[in-house]
């Protein structure tokens, strides 16, 4: 399964855990951040439109995407924030599908008062729950930038393809997840059918699209986990319709951390495309 965990970085077994579950998945303009007081934190730097909304992967708060926030110019407003569960978010119960994750997220931004048209960039979990956003309110979304994507059938073809990685993913979430980590993860199947539902029957009008993908499988990555993602950023592609994926040299699963610029180089041109739209 792709996706990020957050883990004790003291123990190399737990390391070992998070190398695993990897498999399976001064800045310009005004900065504010939330209060843990204030339900989400958040960070929001720039002004114009559309407003750039990230979003992080399974474990991961807002920090993840400081450096490329930060890399924007202050004419592009953004917004990153972290989920209830995580960072100085509280939890807050209730079920963690993608389309339940995409509905959160937009009352989040209305209650913020960050207004539509959104560019929404995700990683990896993160990158599914953008995509059901997309799905869900076509008529906000002015463009994407999905990082390593988690495909909606992920969990699934992992377990047939590669099950001694799966139980490993398994053991990882009985022993480290969060109670946060533990609810997306068992949800992140639950909407499959409403999304290619909408994919099929109501198929939006395609925004802007970048499909930036890893370059490096190592360690655990490499063999039958590399070929299943391979076959899975095939099929992003043909949803996406037909985007043409990106490989970006020298970056792992992480691609925020890795390649900063090359993220916030790909947000710039969808911002400039949407504007001059």
């Amino acid at each position: 399964m792709r996706m990020t965990m957050k883990v004790a970085p003291a123990c190399s077994t737990r390391r070992r855990m998070l190398a695993a579950s990897l498999l399976a998945s001064a800045t310009a303009g005004c900065a504010t951040r939330a209060p843990a007081a204030s339900g989400i934190e958040r960070r929001v730097l720039g002004t114009g439109h559309p407003l750039v909304v990230f979003q992080s992967g399974l474990g991961d708060g807002m920090s993840v995407w400081s450096a490329v926030q930060s890399a924007l110019p202050g004419t592009i407003a953004s917004v990153a924030f972290s989920r209830p569960g995580y960072g100085r978010s509280a939890w807050a119960e209730g079920g963690r599908s993608p389309c339940a994750v995409a509905r959160l997220t937009r009352d989040f931004l209305r209650r913020a008062g960050l207004e539509p048209p959104y560019l929404l960039v995700g990683h990896s979990l993160g990158g599914l729950y953008q995509y059901a956003f997309a799905r869900l309110f076509s008529n906000e979304v002015a463009g994407l930038v999905l990082l390593d994507p988690t495909h909606p059938q992920q969990w699934g073809a992992l377990q047939r393809e590669a099950p001694a990685l799966a139980a490993v993913v398994k053991a990882a979430r009985a022993t480290s997840f969060s109670t946060a980590m533990r609810r997306e993860f068992d949800d992140q199947s639950l909407c499959g059918d409403e999304l290619e539902a909408l994919r099929t029957h109501a198929p939006a009008p395609a925004p802007a699209v970048r499909l930036l993908l890893r370059d490096r499988f190592v360690g655990l990555e490499a063999g039958a986990f590399e070929r299943l993602a391979h076959r899975l950023e095939a099929d992003w592609a043909r949803r996406l319709g037909g985007a043409e994926p990106i490989r970006v040299p020298g970056s792992g699963h992480h691609l925020q951390r890795d390649r900063p610029h090359a993220v916030s180089d790909a947000i710039v041109a969808l911002v400039a495309a949407a504007r001059s739209g």
